[in-house]
């Protein structure tokens, strides 16, 4: 039996865990960060926590004897895939990335690109705003440097500590979200930028449908770069993939499997 080592965290993952895991001749295990307090179910054994960067990952994959690492890690876990790149390049292991293509412009949107967080505070302005944050709990503390704008800002986990500015509105919510719901949001709030990853899928697209029905300004983080390796853009595409080459076929060095 052949063991994949899958490094999740977010839907995708958790549906290609599921697909593969109906194949008897393969052991599944999924590993999660513990960023999220209560992680959805994911239906095969999940380890949780990290591995203590590449040399930590790469003693993982030797010690369990991995013979294939996924990169299912969200867009933003630029730090992750590097470590998980470098591993495999270590040990001889082969990794795929299961990568969820991002959002595009179309027609109507008011996006503002920017590099990071930072930038995304200084694209808000220094005029007060109700900015609506859909970032995730650990990037909002960048905020505190703009402490002029009024801010909501949605989670899955409590953001602790609160944010050391005045005029701040928490939710606790996790997607998928509609976008009738989040235009209701928006409206209700009065929201007049929105502050977002461009993490892709639908899940969290709602809120840049109805920001573009608004007429509502979104800052959007561009993705970071990420490592060059042999990719597939949904759970069915990379699952295929292993079916079509076999792990047994994988194993050996990229240049070699002529993918």
């Amino acid at each position: 039996m052949k063991k994949i080592l899958i490094l999740g965290g977010t839907t995708e993952a958790r549906q290609l865990a599921g697909i593969l895991s109906a194949r008897a001749d393969l052991s599944i295990t999924l590993s999660l960060a513990g960023r999220t307090e209560s992680p959805v179910a994911q239906g095969v054994p999940v380890r949780i926590g990290g591995f203590g960067g590449a040399d930590g990952l790469a003693a993982y994959l030797e010690e369990m004897r991995i013979d294939l690492l996924i990169d299912a890690t969200h867009p933003y876990a630029a730090r992750i895939s590097a470590n998980a790149a470098a591993a495999a390049r270590k040990t001889g292991v082969p990794i795929f990335a299961l990568r969820r293509p991002g959002w595009q412009p179309v027609k109507g949107d008011r996006w503002v690109l920017v590099d990071s967080v930072t930038d995304a505070v200084t694209a808000l302005g220094l005029a007060p705003r109700r900015v609506f944050l859909a970032l995730g709990r650990q990037e909002v503390a960048a905020f505190e440097a703009a402490p002029q704008h009024h801010y909501l800002i949605r989670s899955v986990d409590p953001v602790e500590p609160k944010l050391a500015v005045p005029d701040a509105d928490y939710l606790l919510a996790r997607g998928p979200f509609r976008e009738a719901d989040e235009g209701v949001l928006l409206r209700n709030h009065r929201i007049d930028a929105i502050v977002s990853k461009n993490s892709g899928g639908g899940a969290t697209y709602g809120k840049i449908a109805a920001a573009r029905a608004l007429g509502i300004e979104v800052v959007m983080v561009r993705r970071p770069a990420l490592p060059d390796v042999p990719s597939a853009e949904t759970a069915e595409a990379l699952a295929a993939i292993v079916d079509q080459f076999g792990v047994d076929h994988l194993a050996r060095p990229v240049d070699e499997r002529g993918v």
